[in-house]
């Protein structure tokens, strides 16, 4: 690919997402206005305060992706990794087993009884 066509590429996407946290604030604001000032009596919030209140949010609830530690539930997959390793062919087959039996009963659920 030829260094124009990524520049595009950026630039588009930078414009996209600007244009989604435009979009996603000025909803919150909207919502704000019209549902909690009267629920709540709270104050009317401007389009900056509404787009303060979605970076808040982002950092008290949804984190950020590629922090230290890695990937989620690489912790998880790594652990399990090991238990796998450690078990015999004989305990191995017998897990695969028994997930392809779990894996036969929620298809007959999902498609009625066959």
């Amino acid at each position: 690919m030829n260094k124009k066509f990524w520049i595009k590429k950026i630039i588009g996407f930078s414009i996209l997402a600007v244009a989604a946290t435009a979009i996603l604030s000025y909803i919150v604001m909207s919502l704000w206005n019209v549902i909690l000032v009267t629920v709540l009596h709270v104050s009317i919030i401007t389009f900056w305060q509404a787009l303060g209140i979605l970076v808040l949010s982002k950092i008290l609830f949804g984190g950020f992706r590629g922090h230290c530690g890695g990937h989620r539930g690489s912790h998880w997959k790594n652990e399990m990794k090991e238990k796998w390793q450690g078990m015999s062919e004989e305990e191995r087959e017998k897990i695969k087993q028994e997930w392809r039996n779990r894996c036969r009963v929620w298809k007959r659920s999902d498609n009625g009884p066959e």
